[in-house]
């Protein structure tokens, strides 16, 4: 009897100390992170209500309502992440690394083909793109190893490890062909590699190997027949570089791009007026060039307080890097941070013309249940980073 109330008391206890815990976190979250990333969503949401009105005959709310129950499901996984130590995704780098790769291995086997690319796995009830979420392992694993290996960081053989396993996803997902999330992975790397405190020599001698790559993919293999990169791909690119050939209408989706963030103005032509978006002279305008869109609807105040909300997740993503704990912690915020710097700028600058379209969602604006769940997930670890690093015992 007195063991089953000792048993009991036990218990009580402990789930006590759990509760007193879950409290202790929430009160440390960075809530200025929490409610700019909140704020993002909300004003995609928006966003997109007004931008998708017109593609569903009869079902003006389609896409707005799927997208925001792929919210609903990234802030449970936010909400699960923040309450995991980030040393599990140290200790297991691993497993996530391996199932990384296991699953962009699947998606070439067995995945559904959209357009001649296999990038998703068809679930029936949800199209899962395996390489969203890949970012966000991909950086766990690589900030583990480099973590791990900090004090042997200045042997070039660290730098050609780290380098040896970044190939293998950063490949699979090229060859899908996704080129611009394997440019996601690649800007990851190298930030990555900075923040681990690389020598500047070794972070050169990448840059040198990544232009040369290049220069081989885009001139020099294509010069003697060798096409690595699919026409489309190649027309993409030739078209950026050299907007006056238009090869094969290449610049039609550019051209109409720019013509609706100019038309948009200062206030917008608001959603009954946005001519571009709603007679769909912009192609995927809510995916891809979501942003356009956007512009057109909203007009340059409009597309300001989004890239305000950006720099304001950016700058606290800076803060997690600041106070973080530990070296592994630190550098896995930062491949974060990068990562999704990277794909702002580029969603960003291919509407406008100063990058080459690429396919990379705009970060909780474009319609996609995996960007906008791994998105989400990646500031719950973040904010898991926070609260137990220096910044989220002191607040800033």
């Amino acid at each position: 009897m007195i063991e089953a109330v000792d048993t009991r008391s036990r218990g009580l206890r402990s789930r006590r100390s759990e509760a007193v815990e879950a409290a202790s976190v929430v009160r440390r979250l960075d809530w200025i992170l929490l409610l700019a990333t909140g704020a993002l969503v909300a004003y995609g949401l928006w966003a997109i209500s007004g931008i998708t009105r017109h593609d569903v005959t009869g079902d003006p709310n389609y896409y707005v309502m799927r997208q925001g129950v792929y919210a609903a499901l990234g802030l449970l996984a936010l909400v699960v992440a923040v309450f995991v130590d980030p040393e599990y995704y140290r200790r297991y780098r691993n497993a996530l690394y391996a199932g990384t790769i296991g699953l962009l291995v699947v998606v070439l086997l067995a995945g559904a083909a959209t357009r001649g690319s296999k990038r998703w796995l068809d679930l029936g009830f949800f199209k899962f793109q395996p390489s969203e979420f890949g970012k966000l392992f991909f950086v766990l694993f690589l900030a583990g190893l480099l973590a791990d290996r900090a004090k042997r960081i200045n042997d070039s053989r660290t730098v050609v490890s780290a380098i040896g396993f970044a190939t293998v996803p950063i490949f699979l997902v090229f060859i899908q062909p996704d080129f611009g999330t394997a440019m996601v992975y690649a800007a990851a790397l190298a930030g990555l590699l900075f923040l681990a405190g690389t020598r500047w020599a070794h972070l050169a001698a990448l840059g040198a190997l990544s232009l040369v790559a290049a220069l081989l993919v885009l001139w020099i293999l294509p010069g003697a027949g060798v096409h690595v990169l699919k026409p489309y791909q190649q027309n993409r690119l030739t078209g950026w570089t050299h907007p006056d050939s238009d090869p094969r209408a290449a610049t039609y989706n550019v051209k109409q791009s720019i013509n609706s963030v100019g038309a948009g103005g200062a206030t917008g032509r608001g959603v009954k007026g946005a001519t571009q978006t709603n007679l769909n002279f912009l192609p995927e305008h809510a995916t891809d060039f979501v942003f356009a869109s956007i512009a057109e609807q909203r007009g340059f105040v409009g597309v300001s307080v989004l890239l305000l909300l950006y720099l304001l997740v950016v700058w606290r993503g800076l803060k997690v890097i600041a106070g973080a704990r530990d070296a592994f912690s630190a550098i896995a915020a930062g491949g974060i941070v990068v990562a999704f710097l990277f794909q702002i700028f580029i969603n960003v600058g291919m509407t406008i013309g100063i990058a080459p379209i690429t396919g990379i969602p705009l970060p909780f604006m474009s319609v996609g249940g995996s960007a906008m769940i791994a998105n989400l997930l990646a500031i719950g670890v973040l904010e898991a980073i926070y609260v137990r690093g220096v910044s989220g015992r002191h607040r800033i």
